[in-house]
């Protein structure tokens, strides 16, 4: 019986963690890496908050892209270029911020020869996935 036990707490753990690293990894980008920071439920049943800082090498880009819920993006470092849908193309400095409002199709460039960060925040509901990649 031990042996079965371990042998399902292994297979529960392994499946765990290639469904951390296949969501993570579906996130990530050449040249782009987003580290989780905190993840918090709202006040407002259903909804929680996640913040992430994501980190840009130098001539990267984190392609077309959605949220299903607000996302407001605070620059730490260096220059990033925002296109959002419908709207002219942006640059961004340090301490600088934009809303991008839920499920506006959006994407972030940097165009600079030294790396560059951001601060995502998301107010999402519940259960729904915290990106979804423009299919081209």
């Amino acid at each position: 019986m031990k042996n079965l036990n371990f042998a399902s707490t292994t297979v529960f753990a392994f499946s765990l963690l290639a469904l951390i690293i296949s969501s993570n990894a579906s996130a990530q980008q050449s040249g782009i890496k987003r580290t989780d920071l905190q993840r918090y439920d709202l006040s407002v049943p259903g909804y929680e908050t996640v913040q992430a800082r994501i980190d840009f090498e130098a001539h990267s880009a984190f392609g077309k892209h959605s949220h299903p819920g607000e996302e407001v993006i605070y620059v730490l470092d260096g220059l990033l270029e925002y296109e959002v849908e419908g709207q002219a193309p942006v640059t961004l400095k340090a301490g600088e911020v934009l809303f991008i409002p839920a499920g506006v199709v959006h994407a972030a460039r940097n165009n600079s020869h030294a790396k560059a960060s951001e601060l995502a925040t998301y107010v999402v509901e519940k259960g729904k996935p915290i990106l979804v990649m423009k299919k081209e």
